[in-house]
């Protein structure tokens, strides 16, 4: 693949031992460089796709597993673990080859292939090599005789595979078109042929002649930068858009098209471009490439100022980032740590405890399995700063004893060094306000609740509602969390909505279940869920109800060590005592909220809200009911001016796309600059409603993907037919904003409000196009969508899009594919979007070519 050549021992396969829980067993393993895949025998024949791989680690790297599974210590020389993505879960292969020749012949070739799948996958550039690696596969996988031939009836059954449903006839004019033998098979240039004529791009060759017409025919470069100004937006200079037609274009008879890596033309002062024309291939390339990128950061270097204060930035953050299932019995591990860093989360969360000899990291008074904190901090310390340079930040729940903390320092002095944050930098020793990401570059910060603070507070009555999301500034869900919030959503259900009630036994209904499906394994009592969960609700109720009252002379024991008190710098946790002009917080105080209790601040006072969030750092983190670990839409806490929004990054879903596409921006440094309007102290800027409509054209789609089974094969018999495009825009409830509307004083009617209730509700407008029938290939649609949306102070930034391909008929299954993107990074004009699935991971050769236009209302 892509001149990687691959050692005949890898090509017929050889054995490696493969390591799993309780068994090692040796199979035979080869790679297809062709297909892109590795390929095994064990019950059933299993591939890993090379393009699903997240991650190869090897040696060293991989040493966790092999003491996990108390391998020898020889067997590190040989050791591969591959993660990678496949049936919407992320999994691993643990290897250990034969010999250590065969360890470097294997890991050698395997990065240079996935380094390779990487780069295709970064943009849509080296079209040539996309097609050609996406050719080989079609050609390796159809020729089962391996005779370097194809029959009529072989690829009639690779068309029927890639869901192409045209007739024999149309298709056997296509085989004897490209068939320059005139035999009764294609060899692989007629296949090559066959190919192209099988993508021909109608859409394209009809926008092609409609630019040129304007000029005779002719494509030149006035139509080329008329075309870019008025369709494209493009904000590129006259010169600098010269250097992209040069880039594509060919002079008429003289020159034939040059490729998108060729060097520049050069071009005399006097030539005015006219005898330079563009070919429908050249143009065709051009609208595929990295030059036409449908997300205006793809340049992927980090553009924004990073000299703000932190307090001005949103920071991609993680909510229990030791869990990789859900909050009651999933695997505690380092895995979540390493994936959330390497996709440039900022903030990671540690739930700490004792532990027999040190710290250890699990969820609290549940079943889910611990891990060391040395362990995290090492796995921390080595994947930090690969992805991102500025600083990472520990938000920590520290549950364990003095002697423990003590420890916990020391074990994170000895592991971040240098890296840890223990003093103010520079030299003012007082904090008047946050430094910088820039100044803190390679730098950790520890986040934790000072007891000392916070214990030597008095709460006054009013604001024990207003905080009883958790019985700490950190815990979430905690046994009393989740009855303090099961006792909460029971008693908005009986004086509100008795459809809460329902949702509510739902909730405890799914939590028995989960307990029940490990109730052997640890020896769980069928009633103990529901028991403890009421039996905590009744009790935390009588707590609220009737708060304990200290005298002011009380003295009052803190448990927490100087040692852990002295690494709280710039992020000393406290608890939430309200936000009015009568309380006060430090530059360097951050207070952590349950999305409950964040939405009734922001029902409250969400102006109040986001001042406060101009000068201080604010964590949201998920209610501690969602137990499957779903998550909520991060951009209605954004629109608040929240900077640590907290996810469940185990868990794919909405939430997580609408984050993946936020941080995406910026060169993916985990750190997004927040929009002025949040930033300024002018609260005028956030009274000006204007609205806006989104038309979007679909055209057409290539090489829709194919659904894989649990062993990586595509399955055959799903065909993936009448597909249709369903386009969302996610804006956050501007009502919040506590300004009328310039109209009506009430959001658009065509805002429909996302989830039941909470006050900060994100708002969904969605269209839908007609199914193309019988063509899951290549459908074209030609279909004009509008969607219209209101949007305050041009917070763009905060509004998302979400471009959906479904499969007729299957309302419940999943999407074919999915893009999502900030529409503030969205370009305008004709664009070939990159699908990804639901995992975000990215199609190698699918597509979807649109067209969009931002309009004023």
């Amino acid at each position: 693949m892509a001149d990687v050549p691959v050692p005949p021992l890898l090509q017929h396969g050889g054995p490696m031992t493969k390591v799993s829980p309780g068994s090692q067993k040796s199979y035979i393993f080869r790679l297809d460089a062709d297909q892109g895949q590795i390929i095994w025998e064990s019950k059933k024949l299993r591939i890993i796709p090379i393009e699903n791989i997240k991650e190869l680690r090897s040696g060293p790297d991989a040493r966790y597993y092999r003491q996990q599974f108390q391998l020898a210590l020889e067997c590190e020389d040989r050791w591969i673990t591959i993660i990678y993505i496949l049936d919407g879960q992320y999994k691993t292969l643990h290897l250990i080859a034969s010999t250590k020749d065969n360890f470097q012949l294997w890991d050698i070739t395997l990065r240079k292939l996935y380094a390779i799948r990487q780069e295709l996958m970064t943009g849509l550039r080296n079209e040539e090599m996309r097609h050609a690696l996406w050719v080989r596969q079609c050609w390796k996988s159809s020729d089962h005789q391996n005779d370097q031939k194809l029959s009529f009836e072989e690829v009639e059954r690779l068309c029927k595979r890639l869901n192409i449903n045209t007739s024999q006839d149309d298709l056997m004019r296509l085989f004897e078109q490209a068939n320059s033998q005139r035999s009764d098979f294609l060899n692989f240039p007629d296949f090559q042929n066959f190919v192209k004529l099988l993508k021909a791009r109608p859409e394209l060759d009809m926008l092609y002649k409609k630019l040129s017409s304007k000029n005779g025919g002719k494509f030149t470069f006035a139509v080329f930068e008329a075309f870019m100004r008025d369709c494209q937006k493009s904000s590129l200079s006259q010169e600098e858009l010269r250097t992209v037609f040069l880039r594509y274009s060919k002079r008429s008879e003289a020159m034939t098209a040059t490729t998108p890596t060729s060097p520049s033309l050069p071009l005399s002062p006097s030539d005015n471009g006219g005898d330079i024309t563009l070919s429908l291939d050249a143009f065709t390339a051009f609208l595929i490439s990295s030059d036409n990128s449908a997300f205006t950061d793809r340049h992927g270097r980090i553009y924004q100022d990073m000299t703000r204060p932190l307090c001005d930035y949103f920071i991609s953050s993680s909510h229990n980032t030791y869990l990789v299932g859900n909050q009651l019995v999933g695997d505690s591990t380092i895995e979540g740590y390493i994936r959330a860093l390497l996709q440039g989360c900022r903030s990671v969360e540690l739930d700490i405890y004792d532990g027999d000899y040190e710290p250890m990291v699990f969820h609290g008074k549940t079943l889910t399995s611990k891990v060391r904190v040395r362990k995290i901090c090492e796995a921390i310390s080595k994947y930090a700063f690969v992805t991102s340079p500025y600083p990472v930040i520990i938000s920590a729940e520290v549950h364990c004893s003095v002697s423990q903390q003590n420890l916990l320092v020391a074990i994170m002095h000895e592991v971040f060094g240098g890296a840890l944050v223990s003093a103010p930098i520079g030299e003012h020793p007082e904090i008047d306000k946050l430094p910088s990401p820039e100044e803190l570059k390679g730098k950790v910060l520890l986040k934790a609740k000072n007891l000392y603070v916070s214990e030597g507070e008095r709460i006054r009555t009013k604001e024990v509602v207003l905080d009883t999301e958790s019985s700490s500034t950190e815990t979430s869900t905690s046994d009393s969390d989740i009855a303090q919030e099961a006792r909460a959503e029971l008693r908005r259900a009986k004086t509100q909505n008795i459809e809460a009630i329902k949702e509510l036994k739902e909730e405890f209904r799914k939590a028995r279940n989960v307990f029940n499906r490990v109730r052997g394994h640890h020896q769980v009592p069928e009633k103990s869920v529901t028991t403890a969960l009421v039996g905590a609700a009744t009790a935390t109720s009588t707590a609220i109800a009737e708060p304990p009252i200290k005298s002011d002379k009380q003295d009052i024991k803190v448990k927490m060590s100087a040692a852990l008190v002295a690494l709280l710098v710039y992020t000393v946790g406290v608890k939430c005592r309200g936000i009015n002009k009568k309380e006060t917080y430090a530059p360097e105080h951050v207070f952590s909220l349950s999305e409950n209790t964040a939405n009734k601040i922001m029902k409250q006072g969400m102006m109040d809200l986001i001042k406060h969030n101009k000068d201080h750092l604010v964590r949201i983190y998920p209610k501690g009911l969602r137990l499957n670990s779903t998550n909520y839409l991060p951009h209605r806490y954004w629109a608040a001016g929240a900077q640590l929004v907290a996810l469940n990054w185990q868990t794919f879903d909405l939430g997580t796309m609408i984050n993946h596409a936020m941080f995406q921006r910026n060169g993916r440094a985990g750190y997004i600059l927040k929009p002025e309007a949040l930033r300024l102290p002018d609260k005028g800027v956030l009274a000006r409603r204007t609205p806006h409509h989104l038309d979007v054209t679909i055209i057409s789609a290539q090489q829709l993907p194919r659904p894989k089974d649990s062993t990586g094969h595509e399955i055959i018999g799903r065909n993936i037919v009448d597909p249709y495009v369903e386009v969302s825009i996610y804006t956050p409830d501007w009502s919040h904003f506590s300004f009328p509307s310039p109209s009506s004083g009430s959001s658009s009617p065509l805002l429909s409000p996302l989830g039941s209730n909470g006050a900060g509700t994100p708002r969904a407008i969605t269209a839908r196009t007609s199914s193309v029938k019988n063509n899951g290939f290549n459908p074209i649609w030609q279909e004009s969508l509008r969607l219209s949306f209101e949007c305050a102070a041009n917070l763009l930034d905060l509004v998302f899009v979400r471009f959906t391909v479904l499969r007729d008929g299957e309302n419940d299954g999943e999407p074919i594919a999915v893009y999502c993107v900030n529409l503030a990074s969205l370009a305008m004009g004709y664009r070939h979007l990159p699908l990804h699935d639901s995992q975000l991971c990215q199609y190698l050769f699918s597509t979807l070519f649109v067209k969009c236009s931002l309009q004023d209302g």
